[in-house]
């Protein structure tokens, strides 16, 4: 089997934008399961996702309150398609992240973070894979608004795509 993934992170709706882009509900349609790492900002979003999706694994960020860390957890952990991943919203800063989070999360094949909005992919030297979406809707100081697709099967993380949000 395989599974379709939507990673998502840093939505801030509707403090960024008044809703996802049309592109990225394209992509929750199509997805088997959708990824957040945090950063939602109110409720209705949330019920959005929870509503339109087929799963959804998704976290608090550090803009989040109230009945968003009611409802989230800080870390979720699921196993999709032998795929052991983990997803957090902040892995503090960019020097010394990979080795933090080999020492903070053994137990992953793959952590989803945000926070930053910089997309980030990497492999750490516990084969511990590192991916930010960055945001389909704040760039802040990147060239593009981005998200990522991705594809679980037989214990492996395949076609990890950055998507560009046009304007």
């Amino acid at each position: 089997m395989t599974a379709r993934l939507l990673l998502l992170a840093d939505t801030h709706v509707p403090k960024r934008a008044r809703d996802l882009p049309a592109a990225v509900w394209r992509e929750v349609d199509d997805a088997d399961v959708v990824i957040h790492a945090g950063d939602w900002v109110e409720v209705p979003l949330l019920d959005s996702l929870v509503e339109r999706s087929r799963r959804l694994v998704g976290v608090y960020g550090n803009n989040d309150h109230g009945v968003l860390t009611e409802r989230l957890p800080e870390v979720a952990r699921v196993e999709l398609e032998g795929v052991r991943l983990g997803v957090v919203h902040e892995t503090g800063q960019a020097k010394g992240r990979e080795e933090r989070c080999s020492a903070q999360f053994p137990d992953l094949d793959v952590l989803v973070f945000g926070h930053s909005h910089i997309p980030w992919d990497t492999t750490t030297s516990t084969g511990l894979r590192l991916l930010n979406p960055g945001s389909p809707t704040d760039r802040r100081r990147q060239p593009f608004c981005t998200f990522m697709t991705a594809r679980a099967q037989d214990g492996r993380l395949d076609d990890v795509t950055l998507r560009r949000v046009a304007r």
